[in-house]
């Protein structure tokens, strides 16, 4: 019988797939990844790192006016969007270069290409052809733009952080994270921006408070919020794009950029010569063990259409390696998963919505508070910051935390080991706070908002 040439073979070079790939070379198996585009995937490319990057850009300009009221004489500079493109690239560079280096150091082979499953042990690589004992898919997602007149005009997050001008007008298409994101950012830069989003209010799937303080907040930013409207076709016109609403009206920009969900990026992939079943969304079946309905296929990360977030990908990447070259059981715990949004004021949240926390433990009790943050009460600056606490009644709790303000995103990571710990309310309450700052709140709330 011929030897395998490898016994995990992983394609996409990702944030799920490197981490796979190197922990199971680390076990003693044999592996290969290849990556047709970048290494370091989405995250590192075109997702979360050049994002905050942007987002510290896009915050400077608020910085300089609210220093004025704190005694500085300073004056807004320009703005060179090339400078912030340039420097952006340069340290993306140094990201791929060090993921390279982590599975070099691993004696993980890397192969440039798209790579196409064969059959359920063989995967090609241009012309060449590959055995491999298992095979891990971990693509990750792709920008979907639907299928409109002069869609050619629009971009997404893929291209959107090197564009070769800046951008005085811009059109954000979309209502989730990214869209939002987005729009913060080049509105921080210095853009009139336009935000367009089919349905009543952004932010699909977050606690409707938070929904609606954010709203309230992004539009005081400046951001021309427009709900129940969509874009029904695109054109050139006189060096500008032309878009057609569904309202009837019409509005003219520099760049739109659409940013209307992801889809599994399976193109190419090769799955109609195995037996890999595909859900109702068109995201790769798996079960708890990113097992595909073929044995020797697996799958992880934004391709299974679960928790698409960074670290939910590494720690399914650690599962995944630890069982099947490890022999160790340890499987990811999806309960109390924190994530922030870097909108402008941020959003950061863990555990269940309001709506979800009903259906899960019935009657609630609901601890709210919004003030403004105590930096704006000398800049003068028009923002609120909102806090939520949800308690389970029965067992006191706490089931949600929620909160629209600064540093939002590093306060719940604190919040979410409590959480996942079982902290009460109770025990909330006993905690001294750190004073002065926003994060006390969560420590203080004593009032009941409501119960239900």
């Amino acid at each position: 019988m011929t030897a395998l040439d490898f016994d995990l073979f992983v394609i996409g070079a990702g944030s799920g797939g490197v981490r796979a790939a190197r922990m199971a070379a680390g076990y003693g198996a044999r592996v290969a990844v290849a990556e047709d585009r970048y290494m370091g995937g989405t995250c590192v490319n075109v997702g979360c790192v050049p994002k905050k990057l942007y987002v510290y850009a896009s915050e400077y300009s608020k910085a300089f006016e609210d220093a004025r009221e704190f005694g500085w004489d300073s004056h807004k500079p320009s703005f060179d969007w090339a400078t912030l493109r340039d420097n952006k690239k340069t340290e993306i560079s140094r990201l791929n270069a060090i993921y390279e280096r982590l599975l070099e150091g691993q004696d993980v082979t890397i192969v440039e290409g798209r790579a196409r499953i064969v059959d359920a042990n063989t995967v090609a690589v241009g012309k060449r052809e590959y055995s491999t004992g298992k095979i891990l898919i971990a693509t990750g997602g792709w920008p979907h733009v639907p299928d409109i007149p002069g869609r050619e005009f629009a971009i997404t997050s893929n291209e959107v952080f090197d564009l070769e001008e800046f951008p005085e007008r811009l059109v954000v298409v979309g209502g989730g994270y990214i869209a939002v994101e987005f729009a913060g950012i080049f509105n921080g830069l210095g853009s009139r921006v336009t935000q367009l989003y089919r349905g009543p209010l952004f932010l699909r799937g977050f606690d409707p408070d938070i929904r609606a303080h954010a709203a309230q907040e992004i539009a005081k930013t400046g951001v021309d919020l427009r709900f129940e409207t969509n874009v029904t076709a695109i054109r050139r016109s006189n060096g500008a794009l032309e878009l057609d609403l569904t309202d009837g009206t019409r509005i003219e920009t520099d760049c739109v950029l659409y940013a209307t969900g992801r889809k599994p990026h399976l193109e190419g992939l090769g799955l109609e010569n195995v037996n890999v079943r595909l859900d109702e969304g068109g995201y790769i079946a798996v079960d708890e063990h990113y097992n595909t309905s073929e044995p020797s296929i697996y799958a992880l990360g934004d391709v299974t259409g679960g928790e698409e977030l960074t670290p939910v990908a590494l720690a399914e990447g650690m599962s995944f390696a630890r069982r099947q070259f490890g022999k160790l059981e340890q499987a990811v715990d999806y309960d109390y998963i924190p994530t922030a949004v870097f909108c402008q004021p941020n959003i950061g949240t863990v555990g269940y919505t309001e709506d979800e926390a009903h259906e899960h433990f019935g009657r609630l009790r609901l601890y709210k508070s919004a003030f403004r943050p105590m930096k704006h009460t000398i800049s003068g600056r028009d923002e609120r910051s909102f806090m939520k606490l949800i308690v389970e009644d029965a067992t006191d709790r706490v089931v949600g935390a929620h909160m629209v303000g600064p540093d939002a995103g590093e306060i719940m990571q604190g919040l979410a080991i409590a959480m996942r710990a079982g902290a009460t309310k109770a025990m909330f309450d006993s905690t001294i706070g750190i004073h002065p700052t926003a994060a006390e709140e969560f420590v203080t709330m004593r009032d009941e908002w409501s119960a239900g």
